[in-house]
């Protein structure tokens, strides 16, 4: 069975419906909830950028941002995550595919009808978990959910008109976002990183000297690769002592940039200096993983 039946891109200023997914669904109660989407729309703008909405055995939940509103209805055993990763890569298409000008100085409804393929595409991509191929997604959404929560709305909400104090309710129930305490492993892990960062940073120095003197295509990819390798290191360090989003991400990236610019710096390095920094940035990468959030943070149905 579907899980995800429905989606919905608007305006959120005024509720207009710019493109939808086709409505093959003939279930009553599904007909009923999108009844309550025009109400929904109308209120968008005084609504927190992320809500969910349950309606019988459907739950409806929305995201909102630069003038423009994602909705999904999904069946109550859809899971938050899955929905919310469908809305987000409907807001990056979206912005990607449609022109923002004609977007604001639209007038008729579904003026963005071309986006309707890529709705049904998607829906049915999503519905169907043989072909979804997006489960490192996924699990990031769902950590970024516990985290930050969606803001349970009810129909009482509907009804009447919105406060502004709920918002700021909403926003307090978010975790206190601090990490573990730090480890021998992690104080050890931060040195060797800011050790190799710093060596990467002297080393470019000089070859920004070598360049200045002879105007070498070699000197400067050698000048770019070790600064690109001192910004792995510090953006490595960043990530384990700050906690961000999809943070596990981040630092695998960093690392990748830090194993790049070792390959480019082949000829400059012999292969245990090469072995070494590489070696740092997998023990740093492994210490941004270990070190997880002080508190976890309460199951809100996700």
């Amino acid at each position: 069975m579907s899980m995800v039946l429905f989606a919905l891109v608007m305006r959120s200023t005024d509720g207009l419906p710019l493109s939808a997914t086709t409505d093959y669904e003939q279930d009553e109660g599904l007909q009923e909830t999108k009844k309550q989407i025009k109400t929904l729309s109308e209120k968008l703008s005084t609504f927190p950028s992320r809500c969910s909405l349950k309606t019988g055995k459907f739950n409806i939940h929305f995201t909102s941002s630069l003038g423009l509103g994602y909705l999904v209805v999904c069946t109550e055993n859809c899971p938050n995550a899955l929905a919310f990763c469908f809305l987000e890569e409907m807001q990056s298409q979206f912005l990607h595919r449609c022109d923002g000008f004609l977007i604001r100085n639209a007038v008729r409804p579904y003026s963005s009808s071309e986006f309707d393929d890529f709705l049904q595409d998607t829906k049915q991509r999503y519905n169907s978990p043989c072909s979804l191929t997006s489960k490192i997604s996924l699990a990031d959404m769902q950590s970024e959910l516990k985290m930050i929560p969606t803001y349970q709305l009810s129909p009482e909400d509907l009804r009447s008109c919105f406060s502004r104090r709920n918002v700021f309710r909403y926003k307090s129930i978010t975790p206190s976002q601090l990490l573990e305490p730090v480890s021998l492993r992690g104080i050890m892990s931060c040195v060797l990183s800011i050790f190799c960062g710093g060596l990467n940073l002297l080393q470019g120095f000089h070859a920004i000297e070598g360049f200045m003197q002879s105007y070498n295509d070699k000197d400067f990819n050698d000048m770019i690769a070790f600064f690109l390798g001192t910004a792995g290191c510090l953006y490595q360090f960043y990530l384990f002592g700050y906690f961000s989003v999809r943070r596990n991400s981040k630092s695998f990236l960093a690392f990748a940039l830090i194993c790049l610019s070792n390959i480019c710096l082949f000829e400059l390095r012999n292969v245990w200096q090469i072995l070494f920094h590489v070696t740092v940035a997998a023990f740093m990468t492994l210490q941004i993983r270990l070190r997880q959030l002080q508190c976890k943070a309460p199951d809100y149905n996700v």
